[in-house]
């Protein structure tokens, strides 16, 4: 499936977004100044119909502090998140639960994030009786036997509980939860690094399909980049807050232009071992920086094996380097 053409209206446009939290200090004195932690910092991206825009890197960038923020799990320190053309900084808790009939997300831990004491069905059907009370009881049945069947679960489950179901099919429960209401677009939260390998690859096929069925735009969010690089058109690479390099997959995994991004595609393994001993690591050195207290100018740069003194000034913004690539590198 390909990306929509560039002249589409966005769904979702997100501007200069930051997400801080503040901490409180640890010292014995009461007036010690509390610090700030900022988890994400100045992030800029759009989605249309119909396309996946995956996002990756490591663990404490900010990836899912960014999802929750979209969607208003966690409130946005400065900048704007734009749904359907509707500006939602300063919207209201009932403005946010209209938008949430076409925007849902699928969490990380597909256990975790189903209600223990709720049937398959209870939990399924939520969604329709907190957005349709209007429909009666069949309809809402029949809807949420069709979804189930959809995903790949079977009519027998439908009064069955969490607990029964093994991690993939807990994680087919939570996308039919997602999608029962048809949204546009679906936040997707590392939705299979919690599963068995060769289950990884039944729910992302399953969540291809459904998104060339329904026409479904995904923000898609992991850790393996030959699993974004199979779904995405589009992928986004963070670090400490920021994007470093936003491009199409095929300019990201061809020619990546940020350090960063050099880095993490080096660290993919080849299945030839001839090819995979053969191959040149670009090895990161020293341990990932604080969020409370990133270097200045580049926060990359304390990592970067081709860092400059300029690298010590200004921030660099995401810039267009190249008609399907942006990049926050002065040196690219």
């Amino acid at each position: 499936m390909t990306g929509a053409p560039a002249t589409t209206a966005p769904l979702l446009s997100v501007k200069n977004l930051r997400v801080h939290f503040p901490i409180k200090s640890d010292s014995m004195w009461p007036w010690s100044p509390a610090r700030t932690l900022k988890a994400v910092d100045g992030v800029s991206f759009e989605l249309r119909a119909g396309e996946t825009l995956g996002i990756v890197g490591e663990s404490g960038c900010g990836k899912s502090t960014l999802a929750r923020a979209l969607i208003n799990l966690v409130p946005m320190a400065d900048g704007d998140v734009v749904w359907h053309g509707d500006a939602m900084r300063n919207a209201s808790p009932a403005a946010w639960q209209a938008k949430r009939k076409s925007v849902q997300m699928i969490f990380q831990d597909p256990l975790a994030s189903l209600d223990p004491r709720m049937t398959v069905s209870q939990i399924i059907g939520e969604p329709l009786r907190t957005h349709y009370p209007e429909l009666s009881t069949k309809e809402h049945n029949e809807r949420v036997l069709a979804m189930m069947l959809r995903v790949g679960l079977t009519e027998q489950q439908i009064n069955r509980y969490p607990h029964e179901f093994s991690g993939g099919q807990c994680q087919r429960i939570g996308i039919a939860r997602a999608l029962i209401l048809k949204p546009q677009v679906v936040i997707c939260d590392e939705p299979v690094s919690a599963l068995d390998v060769s289950i990884q690859a039944q729910i992302i096929n399953l969540l291809k399909e459904l998104q060339a069925e329904m026409g479904l735009a995904l923000v898609f969010i992991a850790h393996d980049l030959a699993v974004v690089k199979h779904i995405s058109q589009r992928i986004m690479v963070m670090y400490l807050g920021k994007a470093m390099e936003l491009a199409s997959k095929h300019a990201l995994y061809d020619t990546p232009l940020h350090p960063y991004t050099q880095a993490l595609l080096s660290a993919i393994p080849v299945p030839d071992p001839r090819k995979e001993r053969a191959k040149n690591l670009a090895l990161l050195q020293g341990d990932l920086p604080s969020p409370m207290s990133p270097p200045s100018g580049c926060v990359f740069r304390t990592r970067c094996p081709k860092a400059e003194a300029v690298c010590s000034g200004d921030i660099p913004a995401l810039r267009q380097v190249a008609s399907q690539t942006q990049v926050a590198c002065v040196l690219a």
